[in-house]
């Protein structure tokens, strides 16, 4: 679908909502035409799932990141690369605009030198960059391209010697830990199509160790908390033979045994305040109203869903039907499922993250409303 039909559908089904906002409110996302609300908890449930403002949400989202910002963000064109390729048989191709955006940011930071590139956020771009390349190429080119194979080199020349990388500590869930970004970059690895077996087959010595390395951590080093666990669960059904089946079936267990009564999943289950990276968002997680008791939320709700399906439960396990019921319950008007940040009560960045998942998640449990259906 074209970006222009995008846009202007976003806006015909805001405004049909109710929830465009004047020029002196607060907004999410903004670029050019694209003006997103900000997201709030007490958005309006809606009755029935609209899978047009979802998607109208995610298209607009990163295109505004991309025109504003322009760098790659975990929270918001990172996720977009990591799951919109994958919606491809319910939501068609996406715009060739973003791959495009990873490319050349790609070819910019190709020009940055390797110590540069260690610090501040610029790993965790390096990992979603090539990441993000790597679903494409998996669910669109079909076959490995120079710019993957590229961006998982560099992504590898920049890794640190105990097999991860370097990190902030600041932003969870996202800029929180190295084991965190160790995940996403075994994804990235494992997924882009016969990039491992290249390597293994290849008398590249120093980017076979790399990959070894990357190995040996996730295998030997404690996770810090059960959401980290769950990752790497996630990267586990890309990367087989990663853990151990004992390994796998306690983590699947793990992820179980956080499911809330409602029958959805809290990501502030999944880590005490203090271990969400250096520990700086404590006291705001634990001066939040619902502390004893979160609520389930979307980013949670979706990802449990997916690597719950990725790990082999099918769709008629209980755990995943009650999760699908709480999803199918709780999108919002906007299109959003409603995720609060862990950092901050201002932008609510995770909503988007928030909101990819459960698509992605209904997708796998073939759930989707009748009119997505190809």
């Amino acid at each position: 679908m074209p970006d222009s039909r995008v846009i202007s559908w976003v806006f015909v089904v805001t405004a049909s909502s109710g929830i465009l906002l004047n020029a002196a409110e607060p907004v999410q996302y903004e670029f050019g035409d694209i003006r997103i609300p900000a997201a709030t908890g007490d958005e309006p449930r809606r009755e029935t799932v609209s899978l047009e403002q979802a998607a109208a949400y995610l298209e607009q989202g990163s295109v505004a990141w991309n025109g504003q910002r322009k760098c790659v963000s975990c929270h918001t064109n990172g996720t977009y690369m990591a799951i919109r390729p994958a919606l491809v048989p319910t939501l068609g191709e996406p715009p060739a605009a973003t791959v495009e955006f990873f490319r050349q940011t790609l070819t910019s930071l190709q020009q940055e030198t390797h110590e540069t590139l260690k610090k501040s956020t610029r790993p965790a771009q390096v990992i979603y960059l090539a990441n993000g390349l790597a679903e494409w190429d998996a669910h669109l080119s079909k076959s490995l391209s120079p710019s993957t194979e590229a961006a998982l080199e560099l992504m590898f020349a920049i890794q640190n010697e105990n097999g991860t990388w370097g990190t902030l500590t600041c932003w969870p869930p996202y800029e929180s830990d190295a084991y965190h970004e160790a995940t996403v970059a075994a994804m990235a690895a494992a997924t882009a199509p016969g990039w491992l077996d290249k390597v293994a087959a290849s008398d590249n010595a120093a980017l076979k160790e790399a990959v070894e390395r990357l190995r040996n951590y996730l295998r030997t080093e404690s996770p810090p908390h059960d959401y980290s666990r769950v990752l790497l669960l996630w990267a586990e059904s890309r990367w087989p033979g990663l853990i151990d089946e004992a390994r796998k079936a306690e983590l699947v267990e793990m992820l179980r045994n956080h499911q809330r009564e409602d029958g959805g999943w809290s990501i502030r289950t999944f880590a005490t305040p203090e271990t969400w990276g250096s520990g700086n968002r404590a006291r705001k997680l634990r001066d939040e109203p619902d502390f004893d008791k979160p609520a389930s939320d979307g980013h949670m709700t979706g990802l449990a869903i997916i690597v719950l399906r990725s790990s082999g439960i099918p769709a008629n396990d209980p755990a995943i039907a009650d999760g699908v019921k709480w999803l199918k319950a709780n999108q919002r008007e906007s299109g959003r499922w409603w995720t609060r940040s862990l950092n901050t009560d201002t932008w609510h960045f995770i909503t988007y993250s928030g909101t990819a998942f459960p698509l992605l998640a209904l997708q796998m449990c073939d759930e989707l409303p009748a009119v997505a259906k190809k």
